[in-house]
């Protein structure tokens, strides 16, 4: 199959950006509902456009790993994110804040939010990887 070259710069372009821009959304909005669901969506998306350029290859060179580890590694980040609510606070999920004091940083805040939804981000990219690489085997057994 004979691709285009402006066909495959382009795609290559909007794949980067859009997936760059869902890096933004998971780490702009950790504080806030949502940052990484709807950076995982649009992370999706984008590996949704290289299914439409190349099909299942395409997106396996993207993104080799098996849909079921990312989806695994997600989950378990998640989980392990909400037990530490447990550790720090006194609910599951709970967020709790961490501070330390660094020598040439001074005071550096992070809370446990950032942890869920970077898991929950993995969980959305892994079940978009399974989503394709199942309509991939759809087209080759018809």
């Amino acid at each position: 199959m004979n691709r285009s070259l402006v066909l495959d710069t382009a795609l290559d372009a909007v794949f980067r950006t859009a997936f760059v821009f869902s890096l933004f959304l998971l780490f702009a909005g950790h504080n806030a509902p949502g940052g990484g669901f709807i950076g995982g969506l649009v992370a999706g998306a984008a590996l949704v456009l290289r299914y439409v350029a190349g099909g299942v290859p395409e997106v396996r060179r993207v993104a080799p790993w098996p849909p079921d580890i990312v989806l695994g590694v997600g989950l378990v980040t998640a989980v392990l994110t909400g037990i530490g609510g447990w550790v720090w606070s006194e609910a599951f999920l709970a967020t709790a804040l961490l501070e330390m004091d660094l020598p040439l940083l001074g005071t550096v805040k992070a809370t446990t939010a950032l942890p869920f939804d970077i898991g929950v981000y993995i969980v959305v990219v892994g079940i978009s990887l399974a989503v394709l690489t199942s309509l991939g085997r759809q087209e080759d057994t018809t």
